[in-house]
């Protein structure tokens, strides 16, 4: 079984006590997001743990932490996100600085193969146009140099469930635009530019969950949660099937995410996985880093005969 930890949350960020407690007592509950009735307990038993995918934007409070989970067996690598937005998108992220720091410091721990650089989403508005992407992309590359080996890339999605916000960005005049939008010239400027940049910093770009075909620019899709990645690094093979709990366009292989939405702080206005940012404040605010689950308290629908003791 492969950990996601968490396409809903940064869990490294945010809640990395309470890993480490889950971690230390063998197992965590996720409640079915959809029906919060329905709760899965999840082993977290080194034996029963391929390998844990992390998602961050600060892996700063959990790196304390690799000490002991390299000490149990773990095995794991991380996504990390660096974008440099400006505010109005991206409210609470890390100061750019800070973060490329924090990518080097995490690369030079774990290994540049196991710290896959997200520049995702590309948000296009007036002030982060094409040219604007094409110099920032340049910059964290070249900050980037010899502490990764792979960018992930995808153009950004407007969920139904953001669009109530995106209405303010809208009335100040920096309506994202979709991707739908841009003209042939300024999607071949911005994907080719990409693909140029990558070439330069030795950079291998994928994209991530993307319904526009970038092949012809040499953009192939990537698997986020990778068994290829995982075959090379740790020599061990997982199922190559489809995640089918994913979008028809993640090609990632199966995984269990134990996040959950609403609980992340950095308010980025295009960000998926909060629908309400004042939802998200109020649960971590309530967060108990010794409960089962990452917010509330859920106990398991059924506890399995081995966690039993049989």
């Amino acid at each position: 079984m492969i950990i996601s930890a968490s396409r809903r949350s940064d869990i490294p960020a945010f809640y990395s006590e309470w890993l480490m407690n889950r971690v230390k007592d063998g197992f965590c509950t996720v409640p079915n997001p959809f029906n919060s009735r329905q709760v899965a307990r999840v082993s977290l038993e080194p034996e029963d743990v391929d390998a844990i995918v992390f998602w961050t934007r600060n892996p700063r409070p959990l790196m304390s932490s690799l000490a002991e989970l390299d000490k149990r067996g773990f095995r794991y690598y991380f996504h990390f996100t660096l974008l440099g937005y400006p505010r109005f998108l991206d409210k609470n992220s890390p100061p750019l600085e800070n973060s490329i720091e924090n990518f080097r410091i995490l690369s030079s721990v774990v290994g540049a193969n196991r710290v896959i650089w997200r520049y995702d989403p590309i948000v296009i508005t007036p002030r982060t146009n094409i040219s604007y992407h094409l110099d920032n992309f340049e910059q964290i590359a070249d900050s980037l140099r010899d502490y990764t080996n792979k960018c992930v890339i995808s153009l950004v999605d407007i969920y139904r469930k953001i669009k109530r916000r995106l209405r303010e960005l809208n009335s100040s005049g920096d309506q994202i635009i979709e991707p739908g939008a841009l003209g042939d010239n300024q999607f071949d400027s911005l994907i080719r530019g990409i693909t140029g940049l990558g070439k330069k910093y030795g950079l291998m770009v994928t994209s991530c969950a993307e319904s526009v075909d970038l092949t012809p620019y040499g953009i192939h899709p990537g698997k986020c949660v990778d068994p290829v990645l995982l075959q090379n690094e740790f020599n061990i093979r997982v199922p190559m099937r489809k995640d089918p709990g994913q979008r028809d366009t993640c090609a990632c292989t199966v995984s269990k995410d134990i996040g959950m939405y609403d609980s992340c702080l950095y308010g980025c206005q295009y960000c998926y996985a909060t629908s309400s940012f004042s939802r998200a404040r109020d649960n971590f605010a309530a967060h108990d880093p010794s409960s089962p689950s990452l917010l509330g308290w859920h106990e398991a629908d059924h506890v399995p005969m081995r966690s039993r003791g049989v």
